[in-house]
């Protein structure tokens, strides 16, 4: 094969497989909110907005997002073994991610 063909298969190969991204891999920080608000609300504070939690206990969710050993990986992992003081909430891996996501998004 000649080295001009052998660059525009590469080329192609390149610009074929930014396509083949799938954008349903990637965490739904969205979802995550709606998550948040159905399971974390009544203990923790969830966005900016929201004046205080039900409990001391339990870190705002903005607090979470802004220290310096944040990892939405490390969050999400947490969140399918919660610690025993939280309620089971048997979240799929990807609600999991989803609300580790929304509280990246809550990163300043």
């Amino acid at each position: 094969m000649s080295p001009a063909i052998r660059f525009y298969v590469y080329a192609f190969m390149v610009c074929a497989s930014a396509f083949l991204v799938r954008p349903g891999l990637a965490a739904d920080a969205d979802n995550g909110s709606r998550l948040a608000h159905r399971w974390c609300e009544a203990c923790h504070v969830i966005a900016s907005i929201q004046s205080r939690s039900s409990t001391d206990a339990a870190p705002p969710f903005p607090s979470i997002a802004a220290r310096p050993d944040f990892d939405a990986a490390k969050v999400a992992l947490f969140l399918l073994d919660p610690h025993p003081k939280m309620p089971d909430m048997s979240l799929t891996r990807a609600e999991a991610a989803d609300l580790a996501a929304y509280i990246a998004s809550l990163r300043k």
